[in-house]
């Protein structure tokens, strides 16, 4: 007279494990083959998870069979993301202009030292570097960078920007700047051993980064420091606290918007 038995089945777990939205970067551990990844996406109807190494796997969305922080969960897949309402004002403080295509790359272009400083730039300056035609690209650190200027051939209508790590009087890089004379060649800088420091410590929340000492790998001190595991988890938790340029430092700013306006200067 009462129908089916309340009591019957897992009724139990049903009741105590919490459901937990699968958020991009969220690391979890598969119950059953112990494959612990952080979440990067779904694919049919699955959640893709990949491990420390880049190695990724799908794992059906299936009740109590991922591990969160030691304690049992049932992921599910976010709701979509609310429409974002129009911003006036884009990453870099500049005025958004509505309906505006990228324009097709110009010959100039501005350098970076590697793809975690081409990945901060774009999230701060990419909408304008669009609408202006510039193109970012990563170098592999400048200690041939006269020889890639005088590859690049830059010219009044193909300028030139560079921006680079640790530039203070007495550096390796100060002096290797130095080097290179060209008119429509602009080096500008920052004082950060590393682009990860010209992030506001407290958006990682850090009261302040860490001192390394002298002759360890900079970012392998602060993983160590900081109880991370590997640089690319450290980096993804970098990036992900930067949303605008109040999020970075002022030498970094004043460097990017110098470069952008040597770049896009009109051609006399």
């Amino acid at each position: 007279m009462y129908g089916e038995d309340v009591l019957s089945g897992n009724w139990r777990r049903r009741k105590v494990v919490p459901e937990v939205d699968a958020e991009r970067d969220l690391v979890v551990e598969d119950v059953d083959s112990g494959f612990c990844g952080a979440v990067v996406g779904f694919e049919y109807g699955a959640v893709v998870l990949e491990d420390r190494h880049g190695k990724r796997r799908n794992f059906p969305l299936e009740p109590a069979a991922f591990l969160l922080e030691g304690q049992t969960v049932t992921l599910r897949k976010p709701p979509p993301a609310p429409p974002r309402q129009a911003h006036t004002r884009t990453a870099s403080g500049s005025t958004a202009v509505a309906g505006v295509k990228a324009r097709v790359a110009k010959a100039g272009r501005i350098w970076v030292e590697g793809v975690h400083d081409a990945a901060l730039v774009e999230r701060i300056w990419g909408d304008d570097l669009r609408i202006e035609g510039v193109v970012v690209e990563p170098l592999n650190g400048i200690d041939d960078l006269p020889g890639a200027v005088r590859e690049f051939g830059p010219g009044p209508k193909a300028r030139l920007g560079v921006l680079v790590d640790h530039l203070v009087p007495g550096s390796k890089e100060s002096r290797i700047v130095a080097s290179v004379k060209d008119p429509d060649v602009l080096v500008t800088g920052h004082p950060y051993i590393d682009v990860w420091q010209a992030v506001k410590p407290e958006r990682v929340g850090l009261r302040a980064w860490p001192v390394i000492p002298p002759g360890r790998p900079w970012k392998e001190g602060v993983c160590a420091a900081v109880g991370v595991r590997e640089p690319y988890e450290m980096w993804r938790r970098i990036l992900s606290s930067v949303s605008s340029y109040k999020d970075v430092e002022t030498p970094l700013i004043n460097s990017m918007e110098r470069l952008i306006d040597f770049v896009t200067e009109p051609y006399l």
